[in-house]
């Protein structure tokens, strides 16, 4: 049986959640492999709603939980989402989480930056959520970051917050900011070291012995490509990898544990914040997909700008992390329209493009090149099986299929688990 890499290969929010949720019932363990808790998703369990941020989506299905070194961690926002669970029945111990102990710490220092510097940016902000995720991440790279297992040793997190905050203090003066508390700092860290360093150890040695063990290793990212900090459309992107490779890297295991990828694609586009969205409908029509989609934010509460399904930037993604198949969530969304559009090209000045530019004025020049096609008026909404949907609506998704270059290989018709028609089996792959 195969391992399974779930992606999304949009801008984020692509339904992930509910996705991973119907796949880990037949995993044995669950992996988030980046990102940290700007990322949210959303689980529909008969009448209950769970909104996870940082954990992986499996503890509400009492697998093993891992999150991965490529994560980057705040603890308290960890300890506070647990105790959110715990007051919904959901009882997570070290025994049904387990964190990489290098693991990186997101500090209250990271927040701070991260919301001075964008709100100095003015108009030319990027879009963050303000939690300290590309800050922690920067401290990462320059190896000057705090990680989990530093809070074991005191002598090396003296050592190593004596670097860090030699760099921050030196960022806040010059944005006329106070410097931090050392003193306040270490005792934050002192007194919540003893609540998580329980659930630390060598992460990539247990999913190793896993994976040679014949155990299912379902592998959950957050974001989506085209937020990647290489692939996405920079500078407004996340800052980790969210491209499938990086499932590899940041769990631990070899990039052929990895297995069947499957990226998790919207019926039609959505985004959060700044950036070029070659498709964004600002009428009526992208008012009334953001209503029927209830497209708000699960951190932020932000409401997502909506926009027609964009099959040239869906075929990139698929292209860079591989993807073999996609799940094809949130149809439901498109019924009653008489009828629908699909971007085919970008058109750029005099030239027609099949890819996104990388370069921040083409992207902002690129305009959709369109494709018509008829709407349904019978609902979609949980659909189970083919012979349940309209007409038009299977020539809509076959035609996506052809633009994009992939099958689709799961269907969604509405938030509900069980309301999904599964066409191939990734697992068994």
């Amino acid at each position: 049986m195969a391992n399974v890499t779930v992606v999304g290969s949009q801008w984020g929010d692509e339904g992930k959640g509910k996705i991973v949720d119907w796949l880990s019932e037949r995993a044995d363990i669950v992996v988030r492999f980046q990102g940290g808790h700007n990322a949210g998703h959303t689980l529909v369990i008969g009448n209950q709603v769970y909104k996870l941020s940082l954990l992986p989506s499996g503890v509400v299905r009492g697998k093993l939980s891992v999150i991965g070194n490529g994560v980057v961690v705040d603890p308290w926002a960890l300890l506070a989402e647990i105790e959110v669970l715990r007051k919904q029945g959901i009882t997570i111990t070290p025994e049904t989480l387990k964190i990489a102990e290098n693991v990186v710490l997101i500090l209250p220092l990271h927040g701070d930056i991260d919301r001075l510097r964008e709100a100095a940016r003015g108009d030319a902000k990027i879009g963050t959520t303000g939690r300290g995720i590309g800050p922690a991440y920067e401290d990462k790279v320059a190896r000057r970051a705090i990680r989990l297992c530093d809070l074991a040793e005191p002598a090396t997190l003296d050592r190593k917050l004596e670097e860090l905050l030699l760099h921050h203090n030196a960022l806040r003066r010059g944005l006329g900011h106070p410097e931090i508390d050392r003193a306040g700092l270490r005792a934050a860290l002192d007194e919540v070291a003893p609540k998580v360093l329980p659930f630390a150890e060598p992460v990539w040695e247990r999913l190793d012995d896993a994976r040679r063990g014949g155990k299912r290793i379902l592998f959950e990212g957050a974001q989506g490509t085209m937020l990647d900090v290489d692939h996405g459309t920079y500078p407004f992107v996340t800052s980790s990898n969210t491209v499938a490779a990086q499932a590899a890297v940041g769990a631990g295991l070899a990039p052929s544990a990895t297995g069947y990828i499957l990226g998790i694609t919207k019926a039609y586009t959505t985004r959060v914040g700044s950036g070029p969205f070659p498709t964004e409908l600002t009428d009526k029509i992208g008012q009334t997909l953001g209503e029927r989609g209830r497209e708000f934010g699960t951190v932020t509460g932000r409401p997502r700008r909506c926009g027609w399904f964009d099959a040239v930037m869906v075929r990139q993604a698929l292209r860079v992390s591989g993807i073999r198949g996609i799940a094809l969530t949130k149809l439901d969304v498109l019924d009653g329209f008489d009828e629908l559009k699909v971007c085919v090209g970008y058109q750029c000045g005099t030239e027609v493009l099949n890819h996104f530019p990388a370069g921040m004025a083409r992207q902002a020049q690129v305009k959709p090149v369109y494709e018509t096609m008829p709407g349904w008026k019978t609902s979609t909404k949980g659909a189970r099986s083919w012979v349940d949907l309209p007409a038009e609506a299977i020539k809509y998704i076959r035609r996506i299929e052809e633009l994009i270059g992939s099958p689709v290989a799961l269907l969604s018709t509405s938030p509900e688990r069980d309301d999904t028609i599964l066409v191939q089996d990734p697992f068994a792959d």
